[in-house]
This record gives structure tokens, sequence and C-alpha cells, in this order.
């Protein structure tokens, strides 16, 4: 028996969506009825509406649109990402993960001049204008704390594919590398104001998380989460349990250092979340989204989770 993405109603012989890859009830079992997010990307990649009778409609797209929609349409090579960006992103962070470490054991033999890792990894007021470090630095994390990885990734893994299925894969993508980026570029500009003359730098999808967790905390404030895979509190209680911590230690870095938590940027967590509760009020209400994630269940195209 399975769940209905979209009703939660449970099915014995529930349909199984080839644009999205959910699961519905006989009644949302076709894509508008479900609102599936391959109405808005269908473009009949494969021309199985091709009627060649206008051929101006195929020279408008352009030769580079056609290239990628057939890649990224179902069937085509990167068709998985459509979905799945989410795990895109998790893969990508473990990715950089192992490059990090790369470029730190190449620099220790030599291989690499020294501040390697930083002008490729953090986004720093050292080089605010190494503008691919904007990017990098959200996919990358502290090479000697193997939690901030951990951490984000278990977020990541079970609250990103809820959002990425309420909104699209497309506007997914955009919402966490500019959460990302905007979370980096505040948490040093903040340097600049508080700090000046101080080194700060920054690396991690933390900000880009807690943008998803506010998108997702306006959706369904309730939703039931299990902290340590254990307790069960609602989810407006976990973000904002977190956004105080992170409020109390921007504003005392002592008791931030107290706890070992004065090397983390609080304030990027604090604007990735303003700019997720900004996103999760104007797509509000657009459709339903789960009350409770459970363990391989519930997922459009993927596992779902408990957290």
């Amino acid at each position: 028996m399975a769940t209905c993405d979209e009703c939660g109603r449970h099915e014995n012989l529930p349909y199984r969506c080839s644009r999205c890859g959910g699961t519905f009830c006989s009644e949302h079992r076709l894509p508008e009825n479900h609102e599936c997010p391959g109405l808005s990307n269908w473009d009949d990649p494969s021309g199985v509406f091709e009627s060649d009778f206008d051929d101006s409609v195929s020279s408008q797209r352009g030769r580079a649109s056609g290239l990628v929609d057939s890649l990224t349409s179902t069937g085509g090579l990167l068709g998985y990402f459509r979905g799945n960006m989410a795990y895109v992103f998790l893969g990508v962070m473990w990715i950089m993960f192992a490059l990090e470490w790369a470029v730190i054991l190449g620099t220790q033999a030599g291989i690499f001049p020294r501040g390697t890792f930083s002008a490729l990894f953090t986004l720093s007021t050292e080089n605010p204008l190494f503008v691919w470090t904007w990017v990098t630095s959200v996919f990358s994390h502290s090479p000697i704390s193997f939690f901030h990885i951990v951490g984000n990734s278990i977020v990541l893994y079970f609250f990103g594919p809820p959002v990425e299925r309420y909104i699209g894969s497309r506007k997914f993508t955009a919402l966490f590398v500019i959460a990302g980026m905007a979370a980096g570029l505040a948490h040093i500009g903040s340097s600049f104001v508080l700090t000046p003359g101080v080194t700060t730098s920054v690396l991690g999808a933390s900000g880009a998380v807690f943008a998803i967790l506010g998108v997702l905390t306006v959706l369904n404030p309730g939703l039931r989460i299990y902290l340590y895979f254990v307790i069960p509190i609602p989810l407006w209680l976990f973000t904002f349990g977190f956004a105080a911590l992170s409020v109390v230690f921007f504003l005392s870095p002592n008791s931030a250092a107290s706890v070992g938590q004065g090397n983390v940027a609080h304030f990027a967590h604090l604007v990735g979340l303003v700019i997720g509760l900004a996103y999760g009020q104007r797509v509000n209400g657009k459709r339903n989204i789960p009350n409770q994630m459970s363990l391989g269940g519930g997922r459009r195209g993927g596992p779902g989770g408990r957290f």
C-alpha cells in the first residue's frame, strides 16, 4: 500500500507519474491534477507532437535551448536532475569536500602554493572579488569539522526534496545557490562593518540549508520531525530554536566560543533563514505538502526520511 503524494490517501494500486516520479491515487494521477512540475518544463523535446507546418516555432527556441531540453528531459542523459537537484547538490558537496582534502594534501606536499585552498573554496574579506568563491564556498565545508558537512547533508537530504517538489527543480536550484551566496556575502559584509581590518572568511551550505528550512517552516510549521531521530517536535520549534541560538551567538561571540560555536557564521544562518521565510510566504498555499516525513516513502523520485 502506498500514499498519494497529493492528498495523502492510502492506495492499494497507486499510479506513478513518469514526469516527476511521484505516487498518486486515481484522482490525482494525471499531471494537471497534481500540479506536476514537469508541466511547466514540458516543451516536447522528442518532437512527439511536432506537426512540421510552422518551422518558426522550433527556430525561435534556438539550438542551445533545444540541446539543454533534450539532455534534461525525461529519458535524457541528465534527466535524473529534474526533481532531484537536492541530491545533486548533496553529491556536489561531498565531491567538493574530497577536492578540499586533495588541495590540502597537495599543498603540504608542495604541489600547490600556499593560499590555494582559500583562493578556491572560501569567501573572504581579503578577496571578496574572487567571484567564483561566491559559489564554491556554498558547496565547501570545513575540512577539520566533519560534523559541519554531515549536519548540512542530513538537513538537505531530508528537507530538500519536499521543498523541491513544491516549487520545482529550477526554482529550488536558484533558491539554494542565491540564498547560499547571499548568506556568505552578508557574513563578510557584516565583518567589514563590525570588525574592520580583521580577516574573515566563510564556507558552507548552512545559509542555503536555512533557506530551505525557512520555506518548509512557512509551508507546514506543524510538520513533525524527529530531533536526533528520536524526539518528536514541530518543525517551527526546530527552525526558530536554531535561529534563536544563532541570534544569541552572533550578538555574544564569547558565549558562542564557550560552547564551541565561536568559528561559525551565525549571521549567514539568519540571512538564509530570512530569505527562506520570505520566499515561503510568496509560494505558500499553491499546493499541499506532507504532514509528516517517514523513512522510505512520500518522495517523488527518491526516498524520504525522518529527522
